[in-house]
């Protein structure tokens, strides 16, 4: 058995056939074509330090301080790094540190909690490298201008494209300037300057709120980082931003980690295998499950992820408390009865149908056509029943109006100013409608309301001017600033937890001052009730992989 270096971060065993199960036993993989076990792992590679030189030694230990500083410096509160600032402006300790984990790397994932500013540190990066010229920041549409903004606000200057021209262009569609040094545009605007776009050799491209491109198979998602005949966009350096970078499971990862030319991401057969659970069928990959998820967390911060928690540093800002407000049926026991039995038939029907593939992939029937019509059932009674529990939800927050109306009028009469999140259209026209008849101002910003007066709104929230904010929560649960309040009502509720979270976090952000309150408004026995639960049981996986 020998142990070697191979090129800077790599390490080969040879064994003989007698002696395979040391290299596999201590995690090294086989290479069929070159007949030797590999690792790129320092930390499996000193388990057979023993049947090494002292220079392979050396370079094991090494790397293994280097990952060691990583995972310190990804996790870092604070910084001595000398950053450029616009005059009257200061980053934060934890920020300079966010901007040196990123300025070490070719390519960088800023995970921050919501709400510590990573916008402010993918700025703080480009004054800190005066190379880079051209620009290119992909972000929701209802950020757009909020880039803009903060672009204006916190970029140096003199700065040396900026010193020339300050030419910072949001695309809205009437037109692409190749000439611009900034181009802001929105996720579903990219295929239409499609052309445009791959003709710029950009110094650095940022994506913001980079879980939208979580599924490979979205059009948006091959357009930014290609697919197959679809070229992706080409930037020497990268930086991806998101609070939520896994909304439900690790697969949504992938992705991102690719584009970011991650290494242990980039067999994918590898990846879902090791951090998915895996399963291979005729009919395709289940890839829906987590394993390793430690692991994950702790190579992610090793090669690309910066996360940090509210409650690491931001010590003034308060902790949020949650309360589920639960309301009686009373007339509306009926409706409620629907949406248990609704439940109900669902939970039984997939039970069954669950029970069925077990058996057959049990049996080691995984490939006949049976197994295929019980997976198939499956799939399609899934989708019929969420589309009748939808519905019934949607008539629950209907019915559920007067009680929320009562709920929000009274916190805007006690505290002066409050912010209600609801889904669906109809429930926050609802909302607006009932809280001014009550006698108070209130605004909505939904996914119809323009980007001027998206941002009107929202200043004019923050000056006082109006007691209630109505936002849809995926319009208005991103990239905006809402510290007026510390009080937020949730009318409706979500499936995916990090939409919630997000929500939540308009408030419980750099320049809140007080506690914040979530409230969410349930019937009781309704499914939003037993929603809570579920998304409890999604964040735990979550949890265990960022933090």
């Amino acid at each position: 058995m020998k142990v070697e270096l191979l090129g800077e971060k790599s390490w080969v065993a040879r064994s003989s056939y007698e002696e395979r199960a040391i290299p596999k036993e201590a995690g090294f993989r086989w290479n069929p074509a070159q007949e030797v076990w590999w690792t790129d792992d320092a930390e499996k590679a000193k388990k057979l330090q023993m049947y090494a030189d002292e220079e392979t030694i050396a370079s094991i230990n090494k790397m293994l301080g280097q990952k060691i500083a990583a995972i310190e410096n990804s996790r870092a509160v604070s910084s001595n790094l000398d950053i450029p600032v616009p005059e009257g402006l200061m980053y934060r300790p934890f920020q300079r540190a966010g901007i040196a984990y990123c300025n070490e790397r070719k390519n960088s994932l800023i995970a921050d909690e919501m709400g510590l500013g990573k916008t402010i540190q993918a700025i703080g990066f480009i004054n800190l490298n005066p190379d880079i010229e051209k620009v290119l920041v992909i972000c929701p549409a209802t950020l757009k201008l909020n880039w803009k903004r903060e672009m204006e606000k916190w970029l140096v200057s003199p700065f040396p494209f900026l010193s020339r021209k300050r030419s910072i262009e949001v695309i809205d569609g009437s037109g692409f300037s190749e000439q611009s040094n900034i181009i802001i545009i929105n996720y579903e605007m990219v295929r239409k300057y499609s052309k445009e776009i791959k003709s710029i050799n950009w110094d650095l491209m940022i994506c913001d709120e980079s879980h939208y491109l979580k599924n490979p198979k979205a059009q948006r998602t091959q357009e930014i980082l290609g697919y197959k005949e679809i070229p992706a966009i080409t930037a020497k350096r990268k930086i991806f931003l998101t609070g939520t970078p896994v909304l439900n499971r690790p697969i949504e990862l992938h992705p991102l980690l690719r584009s970011l030319e991650v290494e242990f991401a980039r067999s994918w057969r590898y990846y879902v295998l090791r951090y998915c659970n895996g399963q291979e069928t005729r009919y395709g990959w289940d890839v829906s499950g987590s394993c390793n998820t430690e692991e994950l967390g702790k190579k992610l911060r090793e090669t690309i992820m910066v996360r940090r928690e509210k409650s690491q540093v931001l010590k003034e800002l308060p902790e949020k408390t949650h309360q589920l407000i639960t309301l009686a049926p009373d007339g509306f026991a009926p409706q409620i009865n629907k949406e248990q039995k609704a439940w109900a038939k669902h939970e039984e029907k997939t039970k069954e149908m669950k029970d069925k593939i077990a058996e057959l992939r049990n049996s080691g029937k995984t490939d006949t056509e049976e197994y295929r019509l019980a997976v198939q059932n499956l799939r399609a009674g899934a989708l019929a029943d969420f589309t009748e529990i939808a519905k019934l939800r949607h008539e629950t927050a209907i019915k559920k109006l007067p009680s929320v109306v009562e709920m929000v009028s009274d916190a805007a009469e006690n505290e002066g100013s409050v912010v209600v999140f609801a889904h669906h259209t109809d429930v926050l026209d609802g909302i607006v409608e009932g809280i001014r008849k009550a006698g108070f101002t209130a605004e909505k910003l939904d996914g119809s309301t323009s980007m001027e007066k998206r941002q009107q709104i929202v200043d004019d929230f923050q000056a006082g001017k109006i007691n209630v904010f109505v936002g849809g929560m995926k319009a208005a649960g991103v990239g905006i600033t809402l510290t007026k309040a510390s009080h937020v009502i949730f009318a409706e509720l979500d499936w995916t937890p990090a939409t919630i979270a997000q929500a939540e976090d308009r408030l419980h952000r750099i320049g809140q001052i007080n506690n914040v309150l979530v409230q969410h408004i349930v019937f009781d026995g309704s499914i939003d009730s037993m929603l809570a639960k579920k998304l409890i049981d999604k964040e735990e996986i979550i949890e265990s992989i960022l933090d």
